[in-house]
Formats: C-alpha cells, sequence, structure tokens
C-alpha cells in the first residue's frame, strides 16, 4: 500500500454522511465481495483487487465507530477460498499482517477490539502472529469489536460444535436435558458474540457462501451490486437507513 489512508478524520466524515443512532444496527456483518471482478473490470490482475479492497475496510471500519456500531464482522477468507490459485492464496493471506502493521497504532487509540474467529491455527504463522499480536493489543478496548473471519466455514465451525458438545455429554460434563439453542451457540466460534442485526453483501450475489449460518437465522439481509472496493460509506448508510426501517418480528406479529 503505497499511502496511508486515515482512519479517522472527523471534519471529512462529518461533511461525507449524516447519521443518527436511533435503532442502529448493533451487530453487522459483511460478506465483502467483488474484489477480483473490480480488478478484471480494469484490466489488473485480481490480486490488485483485493489490495484496494483494505481501502474498503478503512471507510468502513471508520464509519461503523461513528455510528456506535458495536460489532463488525467482516468475512476476509473462507474455507472454501484455499481453491483459489496458490499465488491469489498467499496474496490474500498476507493482506491481514499488511493491514494490521499499517493501521494497528488507529484502532487502539480510537478504542477498536481486534478478534478473529475461523481456524486460525491452520493459517499460515505469518497471518497467524499478526492476527493474534492485534488481538493481544487491543484486548483491553471496549469500543467497536472488529471481528475478523479467516478459514472460516459455517458448516466445518457447526460440525466441530456438535464433536465438542457430544464429547462433552460422553464425559458427563452437560447432559442432554441441558442442550438448547443458547447451549449449542456457546461452542461457536462467536460463543459470546450478539448475533448480526443487518447481513451485507457487496457484489451483485444473494446468497450466504458459507457464513454465519446458525448466527443468520433472523439477521436481516441487505445486498447491493456495488463491488466491496467502490463500497463506500454513502452505501454503508444507505444500509443502515433501509434496516432502521424494517421491523424485526422474530416469528411474531
Amino acid at each position: 500500500m503505497s499511502m496511508k489512508i486515515p482512519f479517522f478524520n472527523n471534519k471529512q466524515t462529518k461533511e461525507s454522511f449524516h447519521y443518527t443512532e436511533d435503532n442502529t444496527p448493533d451487530h453487522i456483518a459483511i460478506i465483502m465481495d467483488g474484489n477480483g471482478r473490480w480488478a478484471r473490470n480494469r484490466g489488473m490482475p485480481r490480486v490488485v483487487g483485493h489490495k484496494e479492497g483494505l481501502s474498503a475496510v478503512v471507510k468502513i471500519v471508520k464509519v461503523a465507530v461513528k455510528c456506535k456500531v458495536k460489532v463488525l464482522t467482516l468475512y476476509a477468507f473462507s474455507t472454501e477460498n484455499w481453491k483459489r490459485p496458490n499465488a491469489e492464496v498467499d496474496f490474500i493471506l498476507r493482506l491481514p499482517k499488511e493491514f494490521l502493521t499499517i493501521y494497528l497504532p488507529d484502532l487502539i487509540a480510537n478504542n477498536v477490539r481486534i478478534e478473529a474467529i475461523g481456524d486460525i491455527e491452520n493459517l499460515p504463522t505469518y497471518t497467524r502472529e499478526a492476527v493474534q499480536h492485534a488481538i493481544d493489543r487491543t484486548r483491553d478496548n471496549d469500543g467497536l469489536q472488529m471481528t475478523i473471519a479467516l478459514n472460516y466455514g459455517s458448516r466445518h465451525e457447526i460440525l466441530n460444535a456438535m464433536k465438542k458438545m457430544i464429547a462433552d455429554v460422553n464425559e458427563a460434563k452437560l447432559s442432554l436435558d441441558e442442550l438448547d439453542e443458547q447451549r449449542f451457540s456457546r461452542y461457536l466460534h462467536t460463543a459470546g458474540m450478539t448475533e448480526p442485526d443487518l447481513l451485507i453483501r457487496t457484489g451483485g450475489e444473494k446468497r450466504l457462501s458459507n457464513f454465519l449460518l446458525w448466527q443468520l437465522a433472523y439477521t436481516e439481509f441487505w445486498f447491493t451490486d456495488v463491488l466491496w472496493p467502490d463500497f463506500s460509506e454513502k452505501e454503508f448508510m444507505h444500509a443502515l437507513e433501509e434496516y432502521r426501517q424494517r421491523k424485526r418480528r422474530y416469528g411474531g406479529i
């Protein structure tokens, strides 16, 4: 990245959008789709789109902080993404270190806490250590929780949760009578987190792509054709304004 984009420029932010805290979703999850197509449309290698996508992350974390969102979960790398060419996978998995090296001081200064979900142990050492360093450095912050989903797949998460739960039953740590949705949720990567209020997916596709399948049961969905590198504060605020107009009944009237 040739230039650092300031995270928290208050003057620029106030001029670029208006927000209200009324009915703002506490937890927003985003499927950041369209990096490769953004680059291809410009005759560039796909990896250029992935790098440009970091700029969008900067913008959206900034506006999420300003809007007092409590949790922002970003789908950065799925278990299915290993199927891509090795060079592209390697490039994507080096981006967390690049992003955190540049922006971690800003995140710390603005009370952002970093968390990660997914099969982190099977990531390359350089990715795993960069993420763990950020988690450790921001552990005491109590502002926006920025959760990075890395090597994450929801079916794998649910299957592993079931295995752990069955093991606890077999070892008499848990009885069948105690099993319910709340108890099961404690075995997921997202244990202790609220479920997303709003899911945003960029890039024009309208599917979940194995992302938070259990957690999204009552989440509001918002899809846009805008490719992730072009996703702006304005688009984010559009999603929030539409969310505020919806009535969430959770099966009731």
